[in-house]
């Protein structure tokens, strides 16, 4: 990692810091220390050592940090201040740290920079999933602004960003760290960032009547997983423990919704959600999305700019729902370490598509507790799970009426504009209810969306491989 002299007991030796795996998939940051006959040697070493450093464009150099101090619990800035800034001083990297006094604050200052953020090699975030989104969104929107692209048509072809977001985990779940790295510990993500290392991800654009509401990264959930956080966030001052406390009150309550999914399945190639067949290092599911994607925009005209599912037809499902979630990566986590869906991909151009019809409350007990285990979690009559490019969901009464199996793209889309999207879905059976959508943490008040997947380049700070050889 780094070489420096060192003067105690030897005045001739130097140490060097390296990093080493260790279990579970993290990393360590060590020290060697090496004895030279003479101080001429020693500085050949280090010259030699810090020039070889130097060639490594792929490291950063300049990070710009954002810390929520309000996340999970509390601890983003001791996390950063005790394990993280350290590293970051021995490696060399210089920082500029601010720390959030506002919801949105990053997304924010990020959308009023101009050419300040040309002096970072990367933009680092200390917090938790909904922290990471919000920078997210700040990076990805003020990147579409500066290309000229209108992120209110759903059909929008995404300029990847030119900066790499890192993340610090310091929130309640940590998802989005949990599933790229296989653990949320700071210090090996620190050392994946120092290094240099970077993955691809997908990213879901949210619109709603055709007008941007959101980027994801992780989950979209509706219906359980909406009312949960919607519930949790009146309870923020219970800490983490607010979401147990949620889970168990929704789980309860039992509520179901009932709507319509149309969506365009993915193609053959791209595997299936319930293939176990896991994302890892040189992933061909993944690498034959992302050739499948360029070669289409390579060929398509700008009005034509959109991922299309095979054969560009929409599949449609109807009924009452318990939950409706689309993941965008397997959403691991501390608690559910194979995530919602453990053969989801990270970077295919493609979201898992779960649908949990409305059962007993022991069946969905059963299906929840599968969560936590190696047990299939889509083993029960009432899920269906589909691999997905684009969907839309829309509640009972704002239903699209005729049949729209054999509609195209095009016909599709008119459809869909005719018909206003609403805020508020009532359950069937005369129960007034309604519920929100999450999006990777943050509520999103509506309850009719339109969905797809795209892929971005260097959204996070670590390689999937490293999963990979510790296997």
């Amino acid at each position: 990692m780094v070489a420096k002299q060192h003067t105690k007991p030897d005045p001739h030796a130097f140490t060097v810091c390296y990093v080493r795996r260790s279990a579970h998939h993290r990393w360590l940051c060590c020290d060697i220390t090496f004895s030279c006959p003479n101080q001429g040697l020693r500085q050949q070493w280090i010259q030699a050592i810090s020039e070889n450093l130097a060639l490594l464009s792929h490291r950063p150099r300049c990070l710009l940090v954002y810390i929520n101090p309000h996340g999970g619990r509390h601890l983003a800035k001791w996390i950063y201040d005790r394990k993280v800034a350290p590293l970051f001083c021995r490696a060399g990297i210089s920082t500029d740290v601010i720390i959030t006094e506002r919801a949105n604050h990053a997304r924010d200052h990020l959308r009023a920079q101009h050419g300040d953020l040309k002096k970072y090699d990367g933009v680092v975030c200390v917090g938790g999933d909904g922290m990471v989104n919000e920078i997210l969104h700040g990076l990805v929107s003020r990147t579409q602004t500066d290309h000229r692209v209108d992120q209110n048509q759903p059909d929008a072809h995404l300029v990847p960003c030119s900066l790499r977001i890192g993340i610090i985990p310091a929130g309640s779940t940590d998802c989005i760290c949990y599933t790229t790295m296989g653990t949320n510990d700071p210090v090996t993500s620190a050392l994946h960032i120092i290094v240099g290392d970077s993955q691809p991800m997908d990213v879901c654009s949210v619109h709603n009547n055709n007008t941007f509401l959101k980027y994801s990264v992780s989950l979209l959930g509706y219906g359980f997983y909406g009312d949960v956080l919607t519930d949790s966030e009146k309870k923020r001052w219970m800490g983490p423990l607010r979401y147990d406390l949620a889970g168990v009150k929704t789980f309860l309550s039992h509520n179901y919704y009932e709507g319509s999914i149309w969506f365009v399945p993915a193609q053959e190639t791209q595997g299936q959600p319930r293939d176990q067949e896991q994302c890892l290092a040189g992933c061909h599911v993944c690498q034959q999305g992302s050739y499948s994607e360029k070669k289409k925009l390579k060929h398509l005209s700008e009005d034509e700019k959109f991922i299309k599912g095979s054969g560009s037809e929409w599949c449609v499902v109807r009924g009452k729902f318990l939950a409706v979630n689309a993941a965008t990566v397997s959403c691991a986590c501390p608690r559910s370490p194979r995530g919602l869906s453990p053969s989801a991909h990270l970077a295919d151009g493609t979201a898992d598509l779960i649908l949990v019809r409305k059962c007993s409350r022991f069946g969905f007990f059963r299906h929840l507790l599968r969560h936590t285990n190696a047990d299939d979690q889509f083993d029960h009559p009432f899920v269906e799970v589909h691999r997905v490019r684009r969907f839309l969901f829309q509640p009972k009464n704002q239903e699209v009426s005729d049949s729209t199996e054999d509609l195209s793209d095009s016909e599709m889309e008119k459809r869909v504009k005719t018909n206003a999207f609403r805020p508020i879905c009532h359950a069937s059976d005369d129960i007034t209810a309604q519920s929100n959508w999450t999006c990777d943490g943050e509520i999103l008040p509506h309850a009719a969306i339109q969905a797809a997947v795209s892929v971005m380049n260097s959204t996070t700070n670590a390689r999937q491989k490293e999963r990979q050889r510790e296997k």
